[in-house]
């Protein structure tokens, strides 16, 4: 990501904008969307990027949903820039809308709000809801072809920058009945259009455990060879899989299942396990919701009265000794699926469920269900509690210890820290940042260039342990760590407390080559691995500092990576860039390093965020565990991507 800086003109300087009619700009369907993606699409990263496939995707799901289709093909381009699906559904209808006068599936395409999933016959259960998932999909995208087979025939629609490039064309007679859809994302729109085959591939794998039977073929030009996911078993299946992934077995040898047909229709599968943290993977009508929302909190209303109830029933409480459902959900993995009729997301990237009728729904559906498997089995019931009593006496026991070595006040609680912390003034952590810096160097050029006031700065000497590799014990004992421990202040694994925490923005400051981004890498595998809810509650950001800085005139440009240099260079349309590269932070003068990337009115900071668990979990344990082979193939995976390497 590069930031570019310009001197503004004193030219304008002083001049006041005349706002009238004329100011006002009323823009509609394309034009919109174009305008203002983010309102569609959360914004236009890499999460926004992908949302272009899930929408697509969604669409030919909701024909599985619904009884019309049982497979889907979907095709990266060689480049990745590109995507093709496939679903063998009814295909959608070509006919002249009598209303619009356009044919059907040019109206899906390009009309926001146009679509069958209004009247509740058409489709039953849908992940789309608004009409307007195709239409933005095309609308981002620099090309779109749609191919339908329907009622004997193959018809063809064109599109570009979501506008239609001449009329529906009809191919010649066809068996069957389907769509096809090809897009590639408008670079115009989009910082970098590269799609990830992994986060691809993570997101087919789920829908494929999520409907069961549901075949879907998945071809990456760049691997070894296709794949096709079918499960058979469904998320009964699938929960086995992602409690391998997470690396802890199973407590208990069997696992708790629910299924529901009547509306809403509601799956759900959990175990609990070895681990300190817990995992919810929900969805509604097979749409992931990574924010979770009213379906997960009727199952935590479910489980916490049940357990209770069973506790209760069999005199299990302890005396002294609060248990709250923390410590009952403590090591759980979960898979909630749910089909709601008339959902209400929070946003058009659906990523919260907000209906309030259905925390009702599922606790009241799953709560005497879970509570008679507790009753008939006893022996697995009592092994839960006592895992449960056990996590609340280890958290009381962390509150009690940690009561005692609390700090008052705000100057004795630096009594404990780091000598190399040059800690902030402000003792509000709301306020507070902490840069973690690559060197001494560096370290003393951000002292002298930060807001003493509410920014703290740590120097780390070198490469951090790979805590992916290493021991609780290992990961304490190393010093660089043990650090960061101590100036955060809010605990490490069980002991941790995110009410303690010093600082609520923790900003790694690295240099912008291959060994800044190697340090940056192992922390935030420290961090997942052993502080992860600093992840899950936005509390760490990746600072941005510049590799380049590129004189052209009197304007300067601050570059991140080289491939910003070249569109800088290439954009030059008058004048003899002067460019000068940085070895590192240490060698930027204080006033420099303030203006580029400690000073929050001008600096960008990329807020590090846990969008997919599984998929996370598996990048880190390929490339940063002890197995090899998993890096090796990553990388050969790869090679033809790497066009140049900073060695």
């Amino acid at each position: 990501m590069a930031t570019t800086k310009k001197k503004s003109s004193k030219k304008t300087a002083g001049k006041k904008a005349g706002y009238t009619v004329d100011s006002l700009q009323v823009l509609e369907g394309v034009d919109h969307v174009r305008k203002r993606p983010g309102m569609y699409i959360g914004g236009v990263n890499k999460d926004g990027l992908h949302h272009l496939i899930w929408e697509i995707l969604d669409n030919a799901v909701d024909e599985v949903i619904n009884g019309h289709a049982t497979e889907i093909d979907v095709e990266l381009d060689k480049d990745h820039c590109g995507i093709t699906i496939t679903d063998n559904g009814r295909g959608i209808p070509v006919g002249k809308h009598p209303k619009l006068k356009i044919p059907g599936v040019v109206a899906v395409f390009t009309k926001l709000g146009a679509g069958g999933k209004f009247d509740g016959e058409s489709y039953k259960h849908s992940g789309g809801l608004h009409g307007v998932g195709a239409a933005v999909a095309n609308a981002l995208s620099e090309t779109m072809r749609v191919t339908v087979w329907r009622d004997g025939g193959r018809w063809q629609a064109d599109f570009e920058q979501g506008r239609p490039v001449g009329k529906l064309k009809k191919l010649g007679k066809s068996r069957g009945s389907g769509t096809t859809v090809h897009l590639r994302p408008d670079p115009a729109v989009f910082k970098k259009v590269a799609f990830d085959p992994v986060l691809v591939r993570t997101r087919l794998e789920s829908k494929s455990y999520l409907h069961r039977g549901l075949k879907i073929n998945y071809i990456d030009p760049k691997a070894p060879k296709p794949e096709t996911f079918l499960h058979e078993e469904g998320i009964k299946e699938y929960l086995g899989k992602l409690v391998a992934v997470r690396g802890k077995a199973a407590v208990h040898p069997g696992q708790f299942e629910f299924a529901r047909a009547e509306d809403p229709k509601l799956e759900a599968t959990f175990c609990w396990t070895e681990a300190t943290e817990d995992a919810i993977y929900s969805f509604v009508n097979g749409v992931p919701t990574p924010d979770g929302g009213t379906h997960e909190q009727g199952f935590r209303n479910a489980l916490g009265k049940a357990l209770r109830a069973y506790m209760q029933a069999h005199k299990l409480e302890p005396k002294g000794l609060n248990i709250n459902l923390e410590d009952m959900k403590e090591g759980m993995v979960v898979i909630l699926s749910v089909y709601v009729l008339d959902p209400q997301f929070q946003s058009q990237t659906k990523n919260r469920l907000n209906n309030p009728e259905v925390t009702g729904q599922v606790e009241g559906a799953m709560r005497p269900v879970l509570e008679q498997w507790l009753h008939e089995n006893r022996s697995t019931a009592e092994s839960i509690v006592a895992r449960v009593i056990a996590s609340a006496r280890a958290r009381a026991a962390s509150r009690a210890a940690s009561s005692k070595v609390s700090r008052k006040t705000a100057g004795s609680a630096r009594l404990n820290l780091p000598g190399k912390l040059a800690d902030c003034a402000s003792s509000d952590p709301r306020k507070c940042e902490l840069f973690i810096v690559e060197g001494d160097s560096a370290g003393g050029s951000a002292k002298m260039g930060r807001d003493r006031k509410t920014q703290a700065i740590l120097p780390l000497r070198g490469k951090v342990l790979n805590a992916e590799q290493a021991s609780l014990n290992k990961v304490l004992a190393n010093e660089e760590l043990g650090n960061v421990v101590k100036a955060l202040g809010c605990g490490i694994g069980k002991e941790f407390n995110a009410s303690r925490l010093r600082y609520h923005k923790i900003i790694l400051l690295m240099d912008a080559d291959s060994d800044g981004h190697h340090i940056a890498t192992l922390l935030l595998t420290f961090f997942y691995r052993y502080m992860p809810e600093l992840i899950r509650r936005g509390h760490v950001f990746l600072a941005q500092p510049p590799l380049y800085r590129v004189d052209i005139g009197k304007e300067t440009h601050w570059v991140a990576d080289d491939a910003d240099l070249q569109k800088i260079i290439a954009g030059i349309k008058r004048g003899k860039p002067e460019i000068m590269r940085f070895k590192g932070l240490g060698e930027m003068m204080p006033a420099t390093l303030k203006d580029t990337t400690l000073d929050p009115k001008k600096r960008t900071l990329i807020k590090v965020a846990i969008k997919d668990e599984l998929a996370t979990d598996r990048t880190i344990s390929d490339l940063m565990g002890k197995d090899t082979s998993a890096r090796y193939s990553f990388i050969m995976e790869r090679a033809s991507e790497a066009e140049l390497l900073d060695v």
